[in-house]
């Protein structure tokens, strides 16, 4: 199981690396109803490359497609079925894609990709205070902020004992799933 993620990881990003910045940031395997083997490799390239296998073998079916945004060093892409909405998707990347990425840049204080990378627990938590399930939860910074420092706080206390260091009656956290509005 891990080892087929892990492919699938692979071969995702050399899919979406492949293509030039200025195509379109939707990849999928022909209609519906299209047999796999019927499938040509995805992306068409001007260089020769190794094909990769096409999208209907590597996510099983048709029915899937990529949907993607290059921001600076890191690639958000997102595997969908053809029920969604590609410019729904891709609004919900550049929605939630700016804020994200200025919530890591003011967490880390300056970014880099070694943040990123020994630091993945706490990508995770900003993350989920963005977006879960594919639905965007919360949009202002400040707030992300607050939740991730108090977030700190409470594991900080928890591993050195300090008492002291949470607010009296635990930490008050809005519900999951509502964001809080003024």
């Amino acid at each position: 199981a891990e080892e087929v993620q892990q492919q699938i990881i692979r071969e995702t990003f050399h899919l979406v690396l492949k293509r030039d910045d200025h195509i379109c940031n939707f990849l999928e395997c022909g209609s519906p109803g299209t047999p796999a083997a019927a499938c040509v490799p995805v992306p068409p390239h001007p260089k020769p490359f190794t094909p990769l296998p096409c999208l209907c073998s590597l996510f099983g079916g048709s029915d899937y497609k990529l949907i993607y945004r290059h921001y600076a060093t890191l690639y958000f892409v997102f595997c969908v079925d053809s029920s969604e909405s590609e410019l729904g998707i891709l609004d919900l990347i550049q929605a939630s894609l700016s804020v994200f990425v200025e919530t890591l840049d003011k967490c880390f204080e300056n970014v880099c990709e070694l943040d990123l990378i020994f630091h993945m627990d706490k990508v995770h938590h900003i993350l989920q205070e963005v977006v879960i399930g594919g639905m965007v939860l919360e949009t202002n910074m400040n707030e992300i902020v607050a939740q991730v420092e108090a977030q700190s706080k409470l594991e900080k206390a928890e591993v050195g004992g300090d008492a002291a260091a949470l607010p009296r009656g635990g930490l008050e956290l809005p519900p999951v799933g509502r964001p809080q509005h003024p």
